[in-house]
Formats: structure tokens, sequence, C-alpha cells
């Protein structure tokens, strides 16, 4: 009963380190993002700094991408700057492939 115990134990704790993992690269992620959208969008260094926690609390709306995705491409349409939704998926991809190398290296 011992064994399966710890390995028990040791299941959870890979869920709860890989979970963690996750949100830590998304909040990365979430920031990179703004910032590459805040400097499309024309806006100075404070004004990224507040867009950054903007788009990190969209993040929340819902579980998934989606709610940054449209975040984002509202902004951007608002604005009329052009960038299609697939440069924009692959600008998040890119930049959550990013995060989770950087927080691997430490």
């Amino acid at each position: 009963m011992n064994t399966f115990d710890d390995r028990k134990k040791a299941y959870e704790s890979k869920f709860a380190h890989d979970a963690d993992l996750k949100f830590k690269a998304e909040a990365r992620r979430n920031k990179m993002i703004a910032e590459w959208a805040g400097a499309r969008l024309g806006m100075t260094e404070a004004e990224i700094a507040d867009y950054v926690k903007v788009v990190r609390k969209a993040d929340f709306e819902e579980a998934g991408d989606d709610d940054v995705f449209r975040k984002v491409r509202a902004d951007l349409d608002a604005k009329s700057v052009a960038v299609t939704d697939e440069e924009l998926r692959t600008v998040m991809d890119e930049m959550l492939a990013k995060a989770v190398a950087e927080i691997e290296a430490g």
C-alpha cells in the first residue's frame, strides 16, 4: 500500500508542478503579447505597463487563450492596426514557446 501512496503523491506533485508551470508561462506570454501589441498601437512605456495588466486580467475571463486573443484583436482593430488573425495566433504561440523556454532555463 505504501508504494501506491508514494506513486499517488508523486503524480499529484507532478500535476501541481505542471499546472504552476503552465500558469507562469501563460502569464509571461500575456505580458509579451501585450508589449508586442502595445508597441504596434503606439503606446508609451507607461501605457504598455498598464496594458500588460489589462491583458493579464482579460486572461481570467474564461479558460484557454481565446479571451486574450479577443482582447488584443479588438484593441488592434480599434486602432486600425493591420494584423491578421493568423499572425496574432502565430505570435501568441511563439511567445508561449519563448516563455516556457525562459522559465525552464531558470
